[in-house]
């Protein structure tokens, strides 16, 4: 069997998403698959992480595996040494690299030189086990995907790409509003497109909260400063200032709708104080379905299969 990474959600097509966010409901209270028995993934991080870290370290043990987690200064990724050379050593060893990194270029370059899997865990260009995790939350609350409207208010992100193409791909309808200038790139825009083409997903690209969030099922926000922007803070607090999400803005969409943010949350920016506590927040069982959403993710990238 060849090798298959997940470094972008395109990656998988729409019927290997719908059969992974399936197959991690069933297996969300299973403690005996064990795909990863007598192998190893290692956990090799660029950014510092509480979510993506220890949902990947239990959820390779809970499929049986061994975890070794490879920070920053443990390895120097492109600096102390080539990427290049970090993954074909790597590749002696271990059976799935996880990565967490700045630049997504670096993912690409180890997916070109292993023979092993590389998982996405974070880079500057999407975030696609995130969405994956996403999916598997609106799956779990609104009982489909299918025709479910996902509104995401803020930035047009590594978060908001993944998500995009994954709605589009699911069937589920996306709407994005962004300030001007902070839209989704284009290729982004043009695969989610496409793939709303043989979904029958309705995808629009907005500038308006309130346009957006009309009628949502879903409303999502991360947040308007991402590691990596910092430079940028005064400029984007004042852009995006108007995006807020807050008990307000969340009457404009139906009157079931769940807020879901990736955290970490800053409250009194992109959301209001209590959004976390909203009553229809289900930002924690967000960040449960990571765990489930991953180990589904990895069984099929070792597996090949998942039903």
């Amino acid at each position: 069997m060849s090798k298959k990474s997940f470094l972008r959600i395109e990656d998988f097509s729409s019927n290997e998403i719908l059969e992974v966010i399936e197959f991690a409901s069933h297996i969300k209270n299973k403690r005996d698959y064990s795909p990863l028995l007598g192998k190893v993934v290692a956990l090799l991080f660029e950014k510092p992480s509480l979510r993506t870290r220890v949902s990947f370290e239990v959820g390779v043990r809970q499929l049986g595996g061994e975890c070794i987690y490879l920070s920053p200064s443990d390895v120097g990724l492109g600096t102390r040494e080539p990427v290049s050379d970090v993954i074909r050593v790597l590749d002696r060893w271990v059976d799935i690299v996880v990565s967490r990194v700045f630049e997504h270029h670096a993912l690409d370059e180890m997916n070109r030189f292993s023979n092993i899997p590389v998982v996405n865990a974070l880079s500057d260009v999407e975030h696609p086990c995130q969405a994956m995790a996403d999916l598997l939350t609106i799956k779990q609350h609104k009982n489909k995907l299918k025709d479910v409207s996902v509104a995401f208010i803020g930035d047009g992100n590594n978060v908001s790409a993944s998500l995009s193409i994954a709605c589009a791909s699911v069937g589920a309808n996306f709407s994005i509003a962004t300030p001007q200038g902070y839209e989704l790139p284009k290729n982004v825009y043009d695969e989610s497109i496409n793939r709303s083409l043989l979904s029958g997903s309705k995808i629009k690209f907005l500038n308006d909260p309130l346009d957006a969030v009309y009628g949502a099922d879903v409303v999502y926000t991360d947040v308007w400063v991402s590691m990596g922007d910092e430079k940028e803070e005064s400029k984007r607090l004042e852009a995006f200032k108007d995006f807020q999400v807050n008990e307000e803005l969340m009457k404009h969409a139906r009157k079931d709708a769940i807020f879901m943010h990736d955290m970490p949350a800053h409250r009194g920016l992109e959301i209001s104080e209590s959004m976390i506590d909203y009553s229809n927040s289900v930002v924690f069982d967000q960040a449960e379905n990571r765990l489930h959403a991953q180990k589904a993710i990895m069984a099929f990238l070792i597996e090949g299969e998942v039903l």
